[in-house]
Order: structure tokens, then C-alpha cells, then sequence
């Protein structure tokens, strides 16, 4: 006979397997107690060792075969992640049970109710059961490209344990959720003192379009939080300030802040730390992308394509790469092959509709941005970008409505801001662009760079239309502190200048202008112009 003793001993060795990845010797140990138990937790345990083993269909049938799994939640759910790896979603929500939400978020489910949890695995803090079953259910409703029960389920999924880190992750790589969404989600989230830090992170993960000093206080307060450990040598403090994770959501700010460069840097150092940081990746194709960096495109995509082969990232950097060098057919071929790869690429989307978008085929990028917006509703671009599409044929009306579209779903982005004023502009709206160009400015996260210098000389632009000239030479020469080799300023402060009747200051503008482009009709007509009326005025 063998004895409790020697069982126990067993179990330990099953454990001890699946720790060292030995999922063989797990399955064959498990067996063999749960055939000697017939524990209801020795037979999980057997479960959990086929799952691990990738006998996904031999696992289900174990535990569906036992009566248990109707009682216990663990041996639900386990039975519904066998059902996930088979990519059955029908037979793993009808695993999960009928639950339904009601509009403001609730779970209603009678059918867990009564359900016992037979498996513990110990004294460690664990994840609510629930939580990872509503995720699982999110999951089930995504593959079955249901997005709004799935959006609602992750919300679910985050609202009963705030931990459920993944059901977090989803909401946001697939841009499921506004800004204010993403804002109140996270207002909503009840988490214990000890777990405040954990908020604060949530919230740098997020869409960053706050004031600068707002999102460095966050990183900065978590780059200092420190945990103290012992060694030999004493006490050592160990803080989050190299942490990868955090690196990369400060390097996503600066890339939505538009300091590229300084993204770049960022990105770099981290991916010489943990080269594979496939989030940070990301971010620096997109820096490297901004600033032409295209040797930097090209040794990425070797490297992720060799490393990665059946990711969507990998073609996506390859795509970059021939964006980069104008060679936009062969971009368009590769972003193609990521989307085919994972439909959720929202990158790889934009980016194919932007390689159409360079040659002038609006019908097709459009066709590519409208999918993005479906796929991912809580993602501005795709809908500015349409907008951009329609202004640039000239739809000022369309591309108006849009861009109002966008901005509702992402109040915070000064591009949205100029684009609006933009097409104020065109549409000679000149009061009403000079507000949305002033509003892009007041909500920059930062003080005004380069970057926005056309922003700038748009907002120049419409005080001349509007007849007020000073404050129109004003602001040309904020647009020349920023940068002085704009010919579209030194033009504009000309014309002005040629406008209130200051001659001599308009023949030196324009002189300055075509000194940085020597053919430019425009000046080069309104130069012999204000030469003649120079003249004219020296007569009279």
C-alpha cells in the first residue's frame, strides 16, 4: 500500500516537473496519483499538466469527463482555456456559462452563484477567478471579431481584479477605448494602498497627451519608488528607473509629444538593454521612420524577420524600410503581409493607407484607413486621416466632419486642432481657424517647437486674411524664432508688410525669401510689385 506520505512526496515531484518544463514526466507522475486519489485537486493537477503538455483535446476531455467541472469554477475555466487553444470560441463561451452585462457594466450570472472552488493553490495573493474568466470570455468574443462585447468583457475583466494586467493590455494595444474611456476606466479601479503604484503605471500606459510636467511627475515618482532587499554587503535599494516597461511608455510619450530624436535615444538605450522588448521595438521603427533614419529600418528588419518570421511587427519594420525610401509598392506589399498576419496590427493599417495615400490612389488608402476606424474604434487616426484624405481632394466639408469625429474621440491631440484650422482656412473660416490654430498651440504638452512652426505660419496666415497686420508680423517673427529657413514665412511677413503700405521692409523679406528659393514665382512677381510701388510712393 501506498501511503498519504508517499502521494504527497508525488505531488511535490509533479510540481517540481512543471517547474523545470518537464511536461512528460508531469503527465506520466499526475497520472498516477490522481489514479490512486481520485482527489478532485489531483485530477486538476493532472488537467494542468496535459494543458502545459499541449494535450489540449486529451485535457478537456478529462475534465469534462468528471462531473466536477460543472461545480468548480477552476475546472471551468481550465476547460475553456483547452477549448481557447482549439479555437472552438462557441464551445468555450458555452463552457464560461450564459453570463450577461447590463448597461452600466454589471455582471449578471446565476449560474456561478453556487459554484465551489475545490482547487487552492496556496497562501500567495492570486487573481479573482472571475477576473480571468471574464477575460477569457473577452478573448472568445474578440476571435469571433464581436469587438463591443468584448471591449465590455476586458472592462469587466480589469473592474473585478485591477491586477488583471492583460485584460488592461488589450483594451489599449487594440485601441478599444477612447481617451475618456481609458480615463474613467482607470478612475473607476478600486485598489488597495499597497497597490497605488500600480494605478499610477496603469495611467503612463494609457494615451499620453497631458502637460509635460504632469506625465514627468508620474514617471518620475515611479523611476524612484524603491524596494529594499538584503545582500552580503548590506541592505541594496533597487528602483524601477531602468525598467523596461516604464522606459518604453516614456518613450511613447515623446514619440505623441513629437520629439522624435529624443525618442530615438530612449528607444535605443533600452533596446540595447533587452533587445527583444518588442513593445519598444515598435516605438523605435516609428522614431526611426519620422527622422529617415532608413539603415536603422533596414537592420531592424533583417533582424526582426530572421527572429520573428510569423510576426506581424517583422513585416511591418520592412514596410517601414521601403516607406522610408519612397519605394512605396513594395511598402504596401509587406504592410499587406502584417495585416494578414494579425488583423489587430493597427499599425501596419495607417501604414498601408499612407503608402497609397503617397501616390495619390485616395480610393484605396481610403479604403485601408476605414478599416482601421472599424478595427479600432478608440483610435483617432484612421479618422483623421480620412479627413486628411478628403482635404486633400478638396471635400473641405467631409474632411471637416471627420476631423470633428476625431477630435471627439480624442479631445487632446493638437493635430486635430490644426487640422480643423486647416480647413477653416480653406474654407475661408478665417475666424474660426484662428481659434483652432491658437487652440492647437495652447494644448501642446510642451513649449512650442520646430514641429509646429506651419502651425505657426497657418495662424500668421489668417490674421492677414483678417486684416489685423501687426499682430500677423507678430507672429511670423514667433514663426522665425522657431526657424529661419521657411520660405512660406519670410513670404508671408513680405506680403504683409507689402500690405500695410512698408515697402522697403517687404522688398527685404522677399529678397530673404528668394535667397532660400531663387524661383519662386510668387515673390519673385511681388518683389518687382513692391519695387514699382516703392517707386511710386517716392514720386507722389
Amino acid at each position: 500500500m501506498i501511503g498519504e506520505e508517499e502521494i504527497e512526496k508525488m505531488r511535490g515531484v509533479v510540481r517540481d516537473c512543471v517547474s523545470k518544463h518537464l511536461y512528460s514526466s508531469a503527465i506520466f507522475f499526475a497520472d498516477k496519483v490522481a489514479g490512486f486519489t481520485s482527489d478532485p485537486a489531483d485530477i486538476y493537477m493532472q488537467a494542468q499538466a496535459l494543458f502545459l503538455g499541449g494535450h489540449f483535446r486529451r485535457a478537456f476531455h478529462l475534465l469534462n469527463a468528471s462531473q466536477i467541472v460543472l461545480r468548480d469554477l477552476r475546472f471551468r475555466y481550465l476547460a475553456a482555456k483547452c477549448l481557447e487553444e482549439l479555437k472552438e470560441w462557441d464551445q468555450c463561451l458555452s463552457m464560461l456559462g450564459d453570463a450577461k452585462l447590463d448597461e452600466h457594466g454589471n455582471v449578471q450570472d446565476t449560474n456561478h452563484s453556487d459554484l465551489m472552488h475545490i482547487y487552492k493553490a496556496g497562501e500567495d495573493r492570486e487573481i479573482s477567478i472571475s477576473s480571468a474568466i471574464f477575460f477569457l470570455r473577452g478573448k472568445a468574443y474578440e476571435a469571433l471579431e464581436n469587438r463591443s462585447q468584448a471591449k465590455q468583457w476586458y472592462k469587466a475583466a480589469i473592474s473585478a481584479d485591477p491586477l488583471c494586467y492583460e485584460a488592461l493590455e488589450c483594451l489599449i494595444e487594440n485601441h478599444m477605448l477612447t481617451c475618456e474611456e481609458e480615463r474613467d476606466l482607470l478612475a473607476s479601479l478600486q485598489f488597495p494602498s499597497e497597490d497605488e503604484w500600480v494605478s499610477t503605471f496603469y495611467s503612463c500606459m494609457i494615451k499620453k497627451h497631458d502637460k509635460e510636467v504632469v506625465v514627468e511627475t508620474k514617471f518620475r515618482g515611479l523611476e524612484s519608488l524603491g524596494c529594499s532587499t538584503s545582500s552580503p554587503d548590506g541592505p541594496v535599494i533597487s528602483t524601477l528607473k531602468n525598467n523596461s516597461d516604464l522606459m518604453a511608455c516614456n518613450a511613447e510619450y515623446y514619440h505623441q509629444c513629437g520629439d522624435y530624436q529624443k525618442c530615438f535615444e530612449l528607444t535605443s538605450t533600452l533596446l540595447e538593454k533587452d533587445p527583444f522588448h518588442l513593445k519598444t521595438t515598435l516605438v523605435h521603427i516609428a522614431a526611426a521612420m519620422e527622422l529617415g533614419h532608413s539603415n536603422e529600418l533596414y537592420n531592424m528588419s533583417c533582424n526582426l524577420v530572421k527572429d520573428y518570421p510569423q510576426k506581424a511587427l517583422s513585416w511591418f519594420a520592412v514596410g517601414c524600410y521601403y516607406y522610408c525610401i519612397r519605394k512605396y509598392d513594395q511598402s504596401r506589399r509587406y504592410f499587406s503581409k502584417a495585416t494578414s498576419l494579425d488583423g489587430t496590427f493597427l499599425p501596419a493599417w495607417i501604414g498601408h493607407g499612407n503608402a497609397y495615400a503617397a501616390q495619390d490612389e485616395g480610393d484605396q488608402a481610403m479604403s485601408s484607413y476605414r478599416t482601421a476606424a472599424r478595427l479600432f474604434p478608440g483610435c483617432h487616426l484612421p479618422t483623421l486621416y480620412i479627413g486628411m484624405e478628403y482635404m486633400r481632394t478638396h471635400s473641405f466639408k467631409l474632411s471637416e466632419q471627420f476631423f470633428v469625429q476625431a477630435k471627439i474621440i480624442c479631445p487632446s491631440d493638437p493635430l486635430v486642432y490644426n487640422e480643423l484650422g486647416v480647413v477653416a482656412y480653406h474654407m475661408k473660416e478665417y475666424q474660426k481657424a484662428v481659434s483652432w490654430f491658437e487652440g492647437t498651440l495652447s494644448s501642446l504638452p510642451s513649449s512650442v517647437t520646430e514641429m509646429w512652426e506651419p502651425t505657426v505660419i497657418n495662424l500668421a496666415h489668417s490674421y492677414r486674411k483678417l486684416r489685423m497686420y501687426d499682430k500677423a508680423i507678430s507672429v511670423y517673427e514667433k514663426a522665425l524664432a522657431l526657424s529661419t529657413k521657411s520660405v512660406s514665412t519670410y513670404a508671408g511677413l513680405a506680403y504683409t508688410y507689402h500690405l500695410q503700405g512698408n515697402f522697403t521692409a517687404a522688398i527685404t523679406h522677399y529678397h530673404k525669401a528668394l535667397w532660400l528659393k531663387p524661383h519662386d514665382q510668387f515673390c519673385t512677381e511681388m518683389l518687382t510689385q513692391a519695387l514699382i510701388d516703392e517707386c511710386r510712393s517716392g514720386i507722389d
